[in-house]
């Protein structure tokens, strides 16, 4: 009897489940960066959607540790007076030791104008759901530092919520550049969100 042909399947298992078992860090430079997504124009409903602005504040976005949220804070400041203008209601959180008057001034809330405080989830320990639904949103655009918390944990409950995603990639800054990719693909790609969210950019929103 050939036990060579048995040997080697053996082998060939062996090596298959060996390189499987291996774990991430061990792999972590073989990992190619996703393709990146594409971004798509999207109109919203000033009626039914809602601007979440979280923790643009000095203490989490600053040059010191959050360059690129400093630079993305002009683009945010126009698209809110476009949003004021059109009446969508804005909604502002800041983290446990911020205040109104931390927020940075060219995106600063007005008094009539909600802040919710908690950590990464703005929805966990807070009023924003019932905020939300006392104006019969429907779709929330995201903005928020960083992008590995904030950003991402509260587009992740606001799905979990029922709420639809928009996500402009220019204001979900981080504190280096993986961290917005991962939060990026994570939202894109996730079980709880994908279904849900638009990718696009702060420019290519029309509200309606």
């Amino acid at each position: 009897m050939n036990t060579r042909v048995p040997m080697l399947a053996a082998a060939l298992v062996l090596a298959t489940f060996s390189a499987n078992a291996s774990n991430i860090v061990e792999l972590w430079n073989q990992v190619p960066a996703p393709p990146a997504p594409k971004l798509a124009a999207v109109s919203v409903t000033a009626s039914d959607s809602a601007l979440l602005l979280l923790d643009i504040e000095q203490a989490t976005c600053n040059l010191e540790g959050r360059p690129r949220c400093v630079a993305a804070v002009p683009a945010m400041a126009q698209f809110l007076d476009q949003a004021r203008k059109a009446r969508m209601p804005v909604f502002y959180s800041n983290t446990p030791r911020g205040s109104r008057e931390t927020m940075l001034p060219p995106v600063a809330p007005r008094d009539d104008e909600p802040i919710v405080k908690a950590s990464v989830n703005k929805f966990f320990g807070t009023k924003l759901d019932e905020y939300l639904k006392a104006k019969n949103i429907k779709t929330v655009i995201v903005c928020g530092t960083s992008a590995s918390g904030a950003a991402l944990h509260t587009a992740t409950a606001a799905a979990q919520y029922g709420y639809k995603l928009v996500l402009p990639v220019d204001c979900v800054p981080g504190s280096g550049l993986y961290e917005e990719q991962a939060a990026v693909w994570s939202l894109l790609n996730g079980p709880g969100t994908a279904r849900v969210i638009t990718a696009t950019t702060l420019d290519l929103i029309r509200i309606e």
